[in-house]
């Protein structure tokens, strides 16, 4: 089964939009957790426990594990395969945001899809098309291209106008386009940007977008969902982090993890 395959089903299945990230930090985590020898898989497997049937994705993000060197990368490696191993059902998407020279990328890939074995990957666009076919030649996987990102900064870039049109426009036009060939293109659109992701629509009416920046990062989920919902009232992947993970710091975190991830997942469906 394929990423938007896969996708497709969790979505239906848990009637869901939400992706939590997987983003441990240890001086949030509860006290009782730091002690432990994985720190990170128990915390992680604690949030995954209590809230698999409220999420059609998780995604972790690797600069949370990679930071903390082989340590690190083997709990990211551990998050995933127990996912994949209890709750087969949920894919995976790697926040990696990957974008190198062709024979560095086909590595990246490697590392994303072969030895973190993750279902989908972020990467960034700026390089051209060769730095993205090592993995969009991966066809069974999602490839999720960056394209109005949620962060303040965004505008030195990515608004930029270019024969007419800001960047991110010309690039959600050319993602269009390449996906007429792959196929399994995704895009990245932050929820700080309702106005942007609703011209973004109009350009991909069908694609999926993974949406950053609900929560903490104060984006307008009544606005980003009426802009970019598809006919069917899908295409989306409304990310949050830390306003769930971090929920609580006791022993009761994954049931407030669970009640957070509640009252976003239905909040996400009042407005589909």
């Amino acid at each position: 089964m394929d990423f938007l395959e896969k996708l497709k089903k969790a979505i239906e299945k848990n009637n869901s939009l939400l992706s939590i990230g997987l983003d441990p930090d240890l001086t949030k985590i509860p006290p009782h957790l730091q002690q432990t020898k994985d720190w990170i898989f128990e915390f992680n497997k604690g949030i995954i426990d209590t809230t698999h049937d409220l999420v059609c994705t998780y995604k972790p993000n690797i600069a949370f594990y990679s930071s903390l060197g082989v340590y690190g990368t083997q709990s990211l490696h551990k998050t995933i395969e127990y996912i994949h191993s209890e709750y087969i059902d949920i894919p995976v998407i790697l926040d990696a945001k990957r974008g190198d020279i062709g024979n560095t990328a086909e590595k990246y890939a490697e590392e994303v899809f072969d030895v973190f074995e993750a279902d989908a990957v972020t990467v960034s666009p700026y390089l051209g098309l060769d730095s993205l076919e090592p993995f969009l030649k991966r066809k069974e996987k999602g490839i999720i291209i960056l394209c109005k990102t949620s962060n303040k900064s965004t505008i030195d870039f990515q608004d930029l106008e270019v024969d007419g049109n800001p960047l991110y426009i010309h690039v959600a036009e050319k993602v269009v386009e390449w996906n007429k060939t792959y196929q399994n293109c995704l895009l990245v659109t932050g929820a700080l940007w309702p106005e942007q992701l609703k011209k973004i629509r109009e350009i991909a009416s069908d694609m999926f977008f993974l949406v950053p920046g609900i929560g903490t990062q104060g984006g307008d989920l009544e606005n980003t969902l009426k802009n970019g919902l598809t006919k069917d009232k899908s295409g989306l992947i409304i990310s949050s982090s830390r306003g769930i993970l971090y929920a609580s710091d006791g022993k009761d975190f994954a049931e407030k993890a669970r009640e957070e991830a509640q009252k976003l997942k239905d909040s996400i469906n009042q407005y589909r």
